[in-house]
């Protein structure tokens, strides 16, 4: 019996696809870089299918990588044949219990359905993204995502309690704890957490909830350099505690492509400014006066030269279309030609000057170059993009995509840093682990992989070779 035939006797006609136009959704590669492809997409609708789909794999040696919203940029869920298993029917959320404060899924669910879900409980699920009205959290568990929200709430490895893994001999792990206290030995649901289907295929997570935000409070605040933003982060971070949610750097050129590009953003201060910040207070407690701290906050750095200007969001209407200029960035780039893109993080005392030499060296190898640093600044992920010049071809700026890349890379490495912030290694950045990270480090992880999946049949390909 074929594989296809086996898979078909597991998941029906209708679980198993191998026309290759109706494979398309599941070929989709977010940056467009590279092609996907595969012999056969297996759909199935259970832990248990899942299961007998890997055993069917894992005896002819066959490669399977899990698929969920394609909504990656490291190349992660590219196939070069063999299975892609997608997950988009199990999507079930099976639990959400507001008294413990979780909530357990399958791993198909769209992100922005969990949001809801936890909100429906009064409860809040925090992890929140550019993607998450399309991405499945299978796919956040396997790449340990970031977002808005890390610098309260941490990464995603930080809201999982517990994970139920097909591992790569179809064996199920069960280990869908809703325990904030199991001290058992070690804690194996962190192999899987950030290993890009490299060891197992996710199909179940616990989740960690928290009280609903009944008061919330975003401004936006501009500044009149680059260096006042870890001022004004310093003394927003010492007056209002963990009330504050997001701090977003956003330079005057993300603004300026938003407006060009992108429909529905527009500059919300009369005077253009090299720099904005976009802050976020949240309380779980109603009419909670954040207003006053974040205007105490503002009234000294005004005093101090570190604020030109500042508008509140005065309705959820108007907080959307400030959080709508951070997030159309990436997008508004794309429009505008060739972006080298570089999610990377240092230390949060060390992001300006991250961005000032990285500009200098980016514009002495290519004067005209058009440096866009945003994100997360306040836990130090820094999205590094950098914008082709007015006068280069898109082809000819992106051949120089390496040699930027070692630019960059370079001095995030001298500053302690990460390559990779928040969108893990895939295939793109593959060769970058393996040119920046010691030979230990590349040595425990082939041991690990090794022991967990000794034929190579889950992901081949990404995160290590």
């Amino acid at each position: 019996m074929s594989l296809e035939e086996k898979l078909t006797a597991i998941l029906g006609k209708n679980g198993v696809i191998t026309d290759v136009s109706d494979m398309a959704p599941y070929l989709h590669e977010e940056r467009g870089l590279v092609t996907s492809k595969a012999d056969i997409v297996a759909r199935p609708a259970t832990t248990q299918e899942v299961s007998a789909v890997v055993c069917a794999c894992a005896e002819s040696k066959t490669s399977i990588v899990a698929v969920g919203g394609s909504t990656g940029l490291v190349g992660g869920t590219i196939a070069n044949g063999g299975v892609i298993l997608a997950t988009d029917r199990l999507n079930k959320i099976i639990e959400v219990d507001p008294l413990n404060n979780t909530m357990t899924v399958e791993t198909g669910c769209i992100l922005v359905d969990l949001q809801n879900a936890a909100a429906e409980k009064n409860c809040l699920f925090p992890l929140s993204l550019g993607a998450e009205g399309s991405c499945r959290i299978g796919g956040n568990l396997s790449t340990n995502a970031g977002g808005v929200g890390v610098l309260r709430y941490g990464n995603t490895r930080d809201l999982v309690l517990g994970l139920e893994v097909v591992l790569p001999n179809g064996e199920i792990w069960d280990g869908l704890s809703a325990l904030r206290k199991d001290n058992t030995g070690y804690d194996l649901k962190q192999l899987f957490i950030g290993a890009e289907g490299t060891l197992g295929i996710i199909t179940k997570a616990v989740l960690k909830l928290f009280p609903a935000p009944r008061t919330i409070i975003t401004v936006m605040a501009a500044l009149p350099e680059l260096e006042a933003i870890l001022k004004l982060f310093t003394t927003t971070r010492q007056l209002c505690g963990d009330r504050l949610t997001a701090f977003e750097l956003i330079p005057r050129i993300g603004m300026d492509l938003g407006i060009e590009h992108i429909p529905g953003v527009i500059d919300p201060f009369e005077a253009t400014h090299p720099f904005y910040a976009l802050i976020e207070l949240t309380s779980a407690r109603e009419n909670d006066d954040l207003r006053s701290e974040i205007e105490t906050v503002l009234e000294k750095a005004f005093e101090d030269g570190v604020v030109s200007d500042a508008v509140f969001a005065e309705s959820d209407a108007q907080r959307q279309e400030l959080w709508k200029i951070r997030e159309e960035i990436p997008a508004a780039q794309t429009r505008e030609g060739g972006s080298i893109k570089h999610d990377v993080s240092v230390p949060v005392s060390k992001t300006v000057a991250f961005i000032t030499e990285a500009s200098k060296r980016v514009s002495d190898a290519l004067p005209g170059i058009r440096p866009c640093p945003f994100g997360h600044i306040g836990d130090g992920n820094i999205h590094y993009n950098l914008t082709q010049p007015t006068d280069m071809s898109k082809e000819d700026f992106m051949a120089r995509y390496e040699e930027f890349n070692r630019i960059v890379h370079d001095l995030v490495v001298d500053m302690n840093g990460s390559i990779s912030a928040e969108h893990g290694i895939g295939s793109f950045k593959r060769e970058e682990l393996a040119h920046y990270a010691s030979e230990t480090t590349i040595s425990l992880m082939r041991a690990v992989k090794q022991a967990i999946d000794p034929d190579n049949i889950m992901n081949p390909g990404k995160i290590i070779s």
